[in-house]
């Protein structure tokens, strides 16, 4: 069941700066002040399974949108470089990832398909020499239509590639053009059929909201075909207009973007669509067919939320390689560094070229888990919670929190009670702003973030 509402007073009430939530605390929190021999410990006292994300920064063009870590470049060689030093940053981890087992690979950017065949044959072998991933492991990749021909799509799944994602963003051509991202709606549909027909296990598309000049009935041709097209997942992200932090998004025009009553009123009308036609919806920005992994992980109660977002796993067990790549291994956070000559000069130096970091204590921990449960699955049993986490006074150790709910309950978006707390259907449009009623660290950096809507 699913309640739109986009009352104006809900959205000048708890329409605030907050995470997304693919960490507790999140990575505002990673301090230059960490141990790196933090990182090899958390590693051998972590799991047995670990997920894996590489990062490959480089992009052909500009998205104005955009505010991944990235290069945009013409010169394919410098991939070649940038192979040479995951090789040995692969090999530095290789020794602490002897007795561990990869279930999940994931390549994301910038854009991954930059890579050419070659470069991308390169760093599967790499990423089979020094690690044991496992023969059905899930293995993905991010992709840009635009730089992916029949032959790079056909050539990842020979690597093993068994799930895509592909960027669609809108397909109306006045938003295209406004973000700098023109691709053609007729080779995204020919990409995603391809894909079934190569035998890729899950296809993924990315849609955003809030972007230049959208409006309901243009949103809702973009949905249809969507629709029409019938993918496995739905990736449906909020765009986060942060110019400050980010240069391109200046080119952006402000007045051409959507107001949050808006934003919420396209969230909604895809929220609708997608549900109407059989999809489940997972969290605040994904959706699944009933069928799908991700969907049976959420029915079963096993959904996890990581820097990629929704997941089967690596909640807690992820490595992260490349320019800014972040792992979370063992209640342990840390960060690469973010510039490619910062990341060069560490590994020249045959040392982890990680910038920052951070250690969770107890209380950061409960938190973590708390807020991913509601996150993942909207409600929370305080008593089983208690119990997993032994803890006494539920209520009382989170009397601020409680506080914090007050308002949301009065306004019938989270019904809270001694022994469960339940996120309502029309609260799940706000569940970020719920989460953060229990973040102790919020106010600390608030105005960094994007707002929730």
């Amino acid at each position: 069941m699913f309640v739109s509402n986009w009352d104006p007073t809900l959205i000048s009430k708890y329409n605030i700066n907050g995470p997304r939530y693919t960490s507790y605390p999140t990575a505002l929190a990673l301090s230059t002040d960490f141990d790196n021999m933090l990182i090899p410990n958390a590693i051998g006292q972590g799991p047995d399974q670990l997920s894996l994300y590489i990062h490959i920064p480089f992009c052909h063009k500009l998205c104005y949108y955009c505010g991944c870590n990235k290069v945009v470049t013409r010169h394919q060689h410098k991939a070649d470089s940038y192979l040479d030093a995951l090789a040995e940053e692969m090999a530095l981890y290789r020794t602490l990832l002897v007795q561990k087992q990869i279930t999940q690979l994931h390549l994301g950017g910038g854009t991954p398909t930059f890579l050419t065949e070659v470069q991308l044959s390169r760093l599967m072998a790499l990423l089979h020499g020094n690690f044991a991933i496992e023969p059905d492991a899930e293995i993905s990749i991010e992709i840009d239509p635009r730089s992916c021909s029949d032959s790079k799509l056909a050539h990842l799944r020979s690597l093993g590639f068994n799930r895509v994602s592909f960027g669609v963003q809108d397909l109306d051509e006045k938003v295209q053009i406004a973000i700098n991202r023109v691709q053609d709606t007729a080779l995204i549909c020919h990409q995603v059929q391809l894909s079934r027909q190569l035998g890729f296990n899950s296809v993924n598309l990315d849609l955003v909201y809030g972007l230049p000049f959208q409006q309901p009935d243009s949103f809702a041709s973009t949905l249809d075909e969507i629709i029409r097209l019938n993918p496995d997942r739905i990736s449906l992200f909020s765009y986060a207009h942060l110019p400050e932090r980010f240069a391109a998004q200046r080119k952006l025009d402000n007045a051409s973007l959507p107001d949050a009553a808006l934003k919420l009123q396209l969230q909604c009308l895809a929220i609708k669509a997608f549900m109407a036609a059989g999809y489940q919806f997972i969290g605040m920005d994904h959706f699944a067919r009933p069928g799908d992994a991700l969907a049976k992980a959420q029915l079963a109660g096993k959904l996890q939320r990581n820097f990629q977002g929704y997941t089967t796993g690596g909640q807690n067990a992820l490595i992260g390689l490349g320019v800014s790549a972040i792992s979370q291994v063992n209640g342990v956070l840390w960060q690469n560094s973010k510039e490619l000559p910062a990341y060069y000069a560490a590994i020249a130096a045959s040392q982890l070229p990680v910038e920052r970091g951070f250690s969770l204590s107890d209380d950061d921990k409960l938190r973590a888990a708390l807020i991913s449960q509601l996150i993942c699955h909207f409600e929370l049993d305080v008593e089983t919670f208690s119990r997993q986490w032994r803890l006494h006074g539920f209520w009382q150790y989170f009397a601020q929190a409680l506080e914090h709910l007050q308002p949301f309950m009065e306004d019938g978006l989270v019904e809270v009670y001694a022994e469960r707390i339940s996120v309502t259907a029309t609260g799940r449009l706000w569940v970020r702003s719920i989460c953060a009623c229990f973040d102790a660290y919020l106010s600390r950096g608030q105005q960094r973030y994007s707002k929730v809507i």
